[in-house]
């Protein structure tokens, strides 16, 4: 009996031991952790995403169908005006303007001759044969005159004159016949037909001579490649899109301002740009253009801001997404707390400040904000501002501080 009874009394005074240990910690002021107020230069930054824009482009097409033989150019590369992009196959076309020069060179050569009167070789041959007729003339009319004067004297008969009347004739006749020859060797028709036959080889070297140009596939203006998605064998065909080209030094990025924010931008605003693909490296500008209208964008009502953004390296291609930052205002000097720290109580905005061993309720006003701080009023700098905690805070509240 008398080990129960020590038993029980220890058990009591542990019982009353953890009872007064509990109730001394309720009665314990909470531990809250308190930042100081700092001053520092803020700035209001609007955050949005966005997407690139060429400012300066152009398509580059398929001017007729055909396989692509070569590719000339690779996606990212800075290309010259009229610059080969992409070479078709041109085999057949320079087949027919092989023939086609062919036939050019058979047309003039038939016209040569048609205007030299005839082939080389017949006029030769008409020359020489008229050559002969004449000396067979001059020898006809000389013997006819002689013996024409010995008629006249009665040394010749008028059968011997009349002999040699005729051979002149002949002669004459003969004479006559080559040339009647010699000009029926160019009719009016046969020109006129060689004439034809050159016009229509011309227009086919002509025909050719644009199939091969229209082989290759230029850039319409200098800039770099930046929509590029050919392989060698494609087939394309005519208005068939090849490439885009633009000048990406600078570019223009749409952005997408949300409808309560798009008070705080304005042209010439600077903007930063950032994309995920090249972490650490920023592209600056401004804003170009304000909306003129809201849209919808899936949940969100957006405005689409226009940003002139320089980019030397080009590293920017059109159709990227990007993150961008609007910065519309600066306050230097500006007296600043973390976010975190401002509570709202009814209608009031405020914030709980260290007061020796307790807290005092303290309204400010806010003023511009940055992702992390925001610019406030009717506090010193220095002073100790509490982080938010478990416990709720009161007006006057004992509690056991730690600066962070």
């Amino acid at each position: 009996m008398r080990t129960g009874a020590i038993v029980g009394a220890l058990l009591l005074a542990a019982l009353g031991a953890g009872t007064w240990a509990v109730i001394s910690a309720r009665n314990q002021p909470p531990t809250v952790t308190f930042v100081k107020v700092k001053r520092e230069t803020i700035t209001d930054v609007v955050p949005t995403n966005g997407k690139v824009e060429p400012i300066d482009w152009a398509e580059a097409r398929a001017e007729r169908a055909g396989p692509v033989e070569s590719i000339l150019v690779q996606r990212g590369q800075h290309v010259d005006k009229d610059a080969a992009l992409v070479q078709l196959d041109s085999s057949e076309a320079k087949a027919d303007l092989v023939a086609a020069q062919t036939r050019v060179a058979q047309a003039r050569n038939d016209l040569d001759v048609l205007d030299r009167g005839g082939r080389a070789g017949d006029l030769t041959a008409i020359a020489s044969d008229v050559d002969r007729a004449r000396l067979d003339l001059a020898s006809a009319q000389k013997d006819y005159d002689a013996l024409s004067r010995l008629a006249s004297k009665q040394a010749a008969t008028a059968f011997e004159v009349s002999q040699a009347k005729d051979r002149v004739d002949r002669a004459q006749a003969q004479i006559r016949a080559l040339e009647q020859r010699r000009a029926t060797l160019v009719a009016p028709q046969d020109k006129t037909s060689a004439e034809a036959r050159l016009h229509d080889a011309e227009g086919a070297v002509t025909l050719a001579q644009e199939r091969i140009r229209k082989s290759v596939v230029r850039a319409p203006i200098a800039g770099t490649v930046y929509q590029f998605d050919l392989r060698p064998g494609a087939y394309l065909n005519a208005g068939d899109l090849v490439a885009t080209v633009g000048n990406l030094s600078r570019v223009r990025v749409k952005v997408y301002v949300d409808e309560p924010d798009l008070g705080r931008v304005a042209k010439n605003m600077p903007v930063t740009i950032t994309w995920d693909a090249i972490p650490g490296k920023q592209w600056h500008g401004t804003v170009d253009r304000t909306p003129t209208q809201i849209i919808a964008l899936g949940t969100r009502q957006v405005g689409e801001v226009l940003c002139l953004i320089e980019n030397h390296d080009g590293d920017l291609l059109p159709g990227t997404n990007v993150n961008a930052e609007i910065r519309s205002q600066v306050a230097d000097n500006a007296l600043t707390v973390p976010k975190e720290t401002i509570l709202h109580q009814g209608a009031d905005t405020g914030v709980f400040v260290l007061n020796g061993q307790s807290v005092a309720w303290k309204k400010i006003t806010q003023g511009l904000a940055n992702a992390a701080r925001t610019q406030v009023n009717a506090l010193s700098e220095g002073d100790a501002v509490a982080l938010p905690t478990d416990k709720p805070l009161k007006d006057g509240m004992l509690v056991h501080p730690q600066l962070q």
